[in-house]
């Protein structure tokens, strides 16, 4: 039997349906940390969040002024590229569809590519950021993210594999055609 066999007959034992996992990836309880650069440390009184491109508004958000909008809080599973899989993660933040309406999209944004620390980007088409549980978030587990989890927000596309999930977001910048991410 390979791993990923057995680590699909072992969620069926705990009564957890191997179905939630996508081809190829395997289960964890653990939360690999895999990043580009070192762990960034910030004098949050200087932090901002931008939103920017095709929006009728760009944004620039203090992280108290982040912190101030509505918030939600979802509970969803996440699957990296490098094939882990983990399962019920909880997380709060803002709701990138929140900050779209705030900046005011224009009609031509097609696609969103986001801004990490040392350049680091994600790119993922419009429709894609929209749903419920898409966010920036600053919490993970009910605490403040930590540094090497992407402190002080990421974002947070769970649908799709981890990656498009920037840490150490720094902002969002609406486009009519896609860029490559990193």
């Amino acid at each position: 039997m390979s791993f990923f066999e057995r680590n699909r007959s072992e969620l069926a034992a705990m009564g957890i349906d191997p179905a939630r996992l996508p081809p190829g990836q395997y289960h964890t309880e653990r939360f690999p940390v895999l990043h580009v650069g070192p762990v960034p440390e910030y004098d949050m009184s200087r932090w901002s969040f931008h939103v920017t491109g095709l929006v009728e508004r760009e944004l620039t958000l203090s992280w108290d002024e982040l912190r101030a909008l509505p918030a939600t809080e979802v509970v969803t599973d996440i699957h990296c590229v490098t094939k882990w899989s983990k399962f019920d993660t909880r997380w709060r933040g803002v709701r990138l569809r929140d900050l779209f309406e705030l900046a005011g999209v224009r009609p031509e944004a097609k696609h969103v590519l986001m801004h990490g620390e040392y350049g680091y980007t994600a790119n993922v088409p419009l429709a894609d950021a929209l749903g419920d549980a898409c966010m920036v978030a600053y919490e993970y587990g009910g605490e403040p993210l930590t540094p090497e989890h992407g402190y002080p927000a990421r974002t947070l596309i769970p649908h799709l594999y981890f990656w498009k999930s920037v840490k150490w977001a720094r902002g969002l910048e609406l486009l009519a055609e896609d860029r490559p991410g990193f």
